[in-house]
């Protein structure tokens, strides 16, 4: 089993793209759960699971081109906007590894992030494309270096 984990807030533009993948993926072999700005809340989801993948997908401002996404190391956490959530991603993730095989955070880089739902073109697009990768069993993302 693995554990799909889409965090942010789908009423702030592109800052919705988690919840926006976790509400459109479906495999065979996954759990997935959008978690709004509350990961936390679904803690207990993971560890009951014990998933041999944990996938976290959140808006990332890392300096790239809109719908840009990467793997972000545990370490670049904190040098990262993604604020919209109340317990710091790296803190989540440190309490949940002991439970998973292994912890991937997907970062998509917003275009625009204000008081408005929906996705951009950009993060519509990044938001299939990761979908697909997802599917096909694939773990392969650039990795923030």
């Amino acid at each position: 089993m693995n554990v799909l984990m889409g965090v942010g807030n789908s009423l702030r533009g592109d800052d919705g793209v988690g919840p926006h993948v976790a509400q459109n993926f479906e495999s065979e072999g996954w759990k997935s759960i959008d978690c709004s700005t509350v990961p936390e809340n679904y803690a207990a989801v993971v560890k009951r699971e014990e998933p041999e993948t944990l996938v976290i997908v959140d808006s990332a401002d890392m300096g790239l081109e809109p719908g840009s996404v990467r793997s972000i190391p545990k370490e670049k956490i904190p040098l990262l906007a993604m604020s919209t959530h109340s317990m710091p991603l790296s803190l989540l993730i440190g309490h949940l590894e002991p439970f998973c095989k292994r912890v991937i955070l997907v970062g998509v880089q917003p275009k625009q992030v204000g008081d408005f739902p929906g996705l951009s073109d950009e993060n519509k697009k990044a938001a299939e494309k990761l979908i697909r990768t997802l599917k096909s069993g694939s773990f392969s993302f650039s990795s923030l270096a």
